[in-house]
């Protein structure tokens, strides 16, 4: 059967090197809803409310300001350790088209527990909008994309193995969902070393979470218990700040 040969263009290049380099992670899945019937009150009544992937990244980030271990990452060279991130660095997943090719490219926000959750909402707003040119996350990745194959193998070498070099390549998690195109129960796999998926709002004013770990750098009881916190974050930090964003404006009916 003869079909038509196609060229890889650069971010179907850049998947191709992240699932390579996500091969060799031994990852782990905990999954369960999470009730946000609080947080899901603040977002109907703000005036301007946050979209779902800037609430994960800060809910996230700020239960990882208070558990080291969610800031870690495992690192090879110069010698197998684990290396602790001073700060959490989130890696969206952005979906976009490109010369009318659907790709997905990675937006980073460094120390999402810091900043408000419009400027997390606005960057990653930004990510999917703005030319790949004027989002700096964007042209750093693609740039090494465009390098020969073994100077491509060797960027991502240094930035998979060194500890400090992971924080600024991969981040410390990442967030990644489909629920904006219906839903489902995603498991993405990335170079680690945690990545958050979750899927539609349910009747029940439950939200289904996913997260995959490298096992390497903890166990599933911790996981357990960011589960929780996370459900709480949402509920209270992340749904108290929406609230500070003031209530919709009351539109006039004519009578």
């Amino acid at each position: 059967m003869r079909g038509t040969p196609k060229t890889l263009s650069l971010p179907r290049r850049l998947i191709i090197d992240l699932m390579r380099a996500s091969m060799g992670v031994p990852f782990v899945s905990l999954s369960r809803p999470l009730h946000i019937r609080p947080l899901l009150e603040a977002r109907a009544s703000a005036a301007a409310p946050a979209g779902w992937a800037a609430m994960f990244v800060k809910a996230f980030a700020l239960v990882a300001r208070d558990e080291p271990i969610l800031r870690t990452v495992y690192a090879k060279w110069p010698w197998p350790t684990l290396y602790e991130l001073p700060k959490s660095v989130a890696l969206v997943a952005i979906a976009r088209v490109e010369r009318g090719e659907e790709c997905v490219l990675p937006q980073r926000i460094s120390a999402p527990e810091a900043l408000p959750l419009a400027e997390i909402d606005a960057e990653i707003r930004r990510g999917k909008t703005a030319p790949i040119a004027d989002v700096p996350t964007f042209r750093k990745i693609l740039r090494v994309t465009r390098l020969p194959l073994p100077l491509r193998r060797l960027s991502w070498a240094i930035g998979m193995n060194f500890g400090r070099q992971r924080g600024n390549w991969f981040g410390s998690f990442a967030v990644s969902s489909v629920a904006a195109y219906g839903g489902g129960e995603l498991h993405p796999i990335t170079p680690g070393p945690f990545i958050v998926s979750y899927g539609v709002v349910e009747p029940g004013q439950t939200i289904h979470v996913v997260i995959r770990w490298d096992h390497r750098v903890t166990d599933g009881a911790p996981i357990a218990r960011l589960l929780t916190r996370l459900e709480q974050a949402l509920n209270t930090e992340i749904a108290a700040e929406l609230r500070a964003t003031g209530p919709k404006p009351i539109r006039a009916v004519r009578t």
